[in-house]
């Protein structure tokens, strides 16, 4: 009863969507074992987990306190930000609290007073671990939003930086860049980096208060505007140069540039109302587990992936101390529906002593045999181990032995070669002429015709005789008179009637000749 509870429990969760599951115990005609999988975390709020760093120093509002307006009531500038003072301070936590009663409660930079020094703020979002965006990155700003600010983005936890997208009122003015829109990007440019006018420009309106990193949009491109062809997004995920780090951070970083003007310049008779002030930022996704874990917690002041497949490490990018046996590799999403999970083998172990090098999931012991092997090779491989090739493949001599690209199909010309299986190096074994790799061509003397035949003729050693020319190599064009595969025979030699039949032709000429000659004699003397 408990292992049909178990087993129920392992295999529900793959009727709750794709790639939730690591593993399942599976019975089949060799028995029990683990089937392995491709799988990832759900998506959640990355804020929740998120640090947040704020710079340069002295730029949250409140020390020493200031007051401020805003572009609705500019020369009313009753408001006051005052960091000693819990109920007017605007600290940088109050971007990811909970709003209670809609009340929005926010960041706040001091004024730009120092006008015309610039304004600049940096954000910056940590999670000392590498997450995958699942959905649009959306900050809430009040009282206006920049009119010029960068998103960055970086991959090693803040040590290098990298531009994600630009946004501007004029983007040509501000980055010598024009404007573009996520919606018209193509699948070969769906990871640029491009600058959007689309929320920095001023309209007066409280409700346009947000700026988004288009994530959706980017995926649409792939799964369709519903996103339901989830299935192509995750190829492309795979077989894109770029795309699957495309979506994915450690750290992110807003760069304020410029604040909302409320207008199209900026008025320095009332510098109070020129400032920024951040309510919410959401970010979505999931954490970077590398397709060996379907869990990941918050565990001593981190997240961390709870990692399968004898994996370890904050982003199971690493196999265990016991199961290296084979060098480790990131789970795939391919073949579909269930990937490849690339599972890190033991040494000593039943599995580990029977190396499938990442072509089956699955081992059977064969009793009679006393030997473990490889249960259904993929990739095209084949053997106890799938280190082989099936037949019509041969061994990539560049690729690992655990590359799913190991052995590439032999292709051999149907009609030049005697078969299509081709030897270990990949030459097919060819009919008699033909030659090359995959017996495609012709020998020297041979021709191609559906199949390689001999040369009739050729400029060298079969030479059409008596001023016959060779057409192609197929055959003797021969002159009047002659005939023959070299054009070597006389008519005449060949056939009597034709010597006949000519010379009466030839005798039937001549008479006409002299008669035509004899009139003309004629007229001369008459004359």
């Amino acid at each position: 009863m408990l292992y049909l509870v178990a087993l129920l429990l392992h295999c529900l969760p793959l009727a709750m969507g794709q790639y939730d599951i690591c593993k399942s115990w599976v019975t089949t005609d060799d028995g029990p074992s683990w089937e392995f999988y491709a799988c990832q975390p759900k998506a959640m709020r990355m804020k929740d987990y998120v640090t947040v760093r704020v710079d340069p120093a002295g730029i949250t509002c409140g020390d020493p306190p200031e007051r401020f307006c805003t572009h609705e009531n500019p020369y009313l500038c009753s408001d006051e930000c005052d960091a000693s003072n819990p109920d007017l301070a605007h600290p940088p936590k109050l971007m990811f609290d909970s709003e209670d009663e809609g009340l929005a409660t926010y960041w706040q930079s001091v004024t730009w007073r120092r006008y015309p020094e610039p304004l600049l703020a940096n954000i910056t979002l940590s999670w000392n671990k590498s997450i995958e965006l699942t959905d649009d990155i959306v900050i809430t700003f009040e009282y206006g939003r920049p009119t010029i600010m960068m998103l960055e983005k970086s991959l090693d936890n803040g040590r290098t930086w990298h531009p994600y997208q630009y946004y501007a009122d004029d983007c040509m003015e501000a980055f010598s860049m024009p404007a573009r829109r996520v919606r018209d990007l193509s699948t070969t440019s769906a990871n640029r980096v491009l600058c959007t006018e689309e929320y920095s420009r001023w309209a007066g309106s409280k409700k346009e208060k947000t700026v988004r990193f288009e994530v959706r949009d980017r995926f649409a491109i792939f799964a369709g505007p519903d996103l339901k062809n989830m299935d192509n997004l995750y190829t492309r995920l795979e077989s894109a140069k770029g795309l699957k780090d495309f979506f994915t951070v450690t750290d992110l970083r807003m760069r304020l540039l410029r604040p909302a003007l409320g207008g199209t310049y900026v008025q320095r008779e009332n510098l109070y109302k020129y400032f920024y002030a951040v309510s919410n930022i959401e970010v979505t996704g999931r954490c970077k587990c590398n397709l060996h874990a379907n869990l990941c917690t918050f565990k001593e002041g981190s997240l961390q992936c709870e990692c399968e497949h004898n994996t370890t490490g904050q982003d199971c990018g690493k196999c265990k101390k016991n199961f290296r046996s084979r060098s480790w590799r990131a789970g795939s999403y391919l073949p579909l529906p269930n990937g490849s999970p690339n599972a890190c083998a033991a040494a000593g172990s039943a599995f580990g002593n029977c190396e499938c090098y990442g072509h089956s999931n699955r081992c059977s012991y064969i009793d009679f045999l006393n030997v473990v092997t490889c249960v259904s090779c993929k990739h095209n491989t084949r053997g106890q181990h799938c280190q082989h090739c099936r037949l019509g493949f041969y061994r990539n001599s560049s690729a690992e032995l655990d590359d799913e690209n190991v052995c590439i199909e032999c292709n051999c010309n149907q009609i030049g070669s005697m078969h299509d299986r081709c030897n270990e190096t990949g030459y097919c074994e060819c009919k008699e002429g033909a030659t090359g790799p995959k017996c495609d061509d012709c020998l020297p003397n041979y021709y191609w015709r559906q199949g390689c035949f001999p040369n009739v003729c050729d400029d060298e050693l079969l030479l059409c005789q008596n001023g016959g020319t060779c057409y192609q190599n197929q055959r003797c064009v021969c002159p009047v008179g002659f005939k023959g595969v070299l054009c070597q025979q006389s008519r005449c030699e060949a056939d009597k009637k034709d010597c006949d039949g000519a010379a009466s032709v030839h005798g039937s000429l001549g008479a006409v000749l002299l008669g035509v000659l004899a009139l003309q004699l004629r007229g001369w003397v008459d004359l």
